[in-house]
């Protein structure tokens, strides 16, 4: 299946974040129009599909050895 627009926004804006003023969770909201909630939830799908591997495979790859870290640290 492929990228939706949405989900080109969601890769684009977490690849480019950091350039945004102020916290992330405002520039979610702003941005993108969606709770932080909701886009982590579908960051988080997301990043496990082949078409985002494909679209941009560092940010993929970067996303997921943090969520992994993440879970190691708090051992679930």
């Amino acid at each position: 299946m492929p990228l939706t627009d949405r989900d080109l926004a969601i890769l684009a804006f977490e690849a480019e974040w950091r350039r945004h003023v102020g916290a992330k969770e405002e520039a979610i909201r702003d941005d993108l129009g969606m709770s932080p909630a909701r886009y982590y939830q579908l960051l988080g799908r997301l990043i496990e599909t082949t078409e985002a591997q494909e679209h941009d495979p560092m940010l993929v790859k970067r996303l997921r050895r943090l969520r992994e870290a993440r879970v190691s640290a708090t051992g679930r």
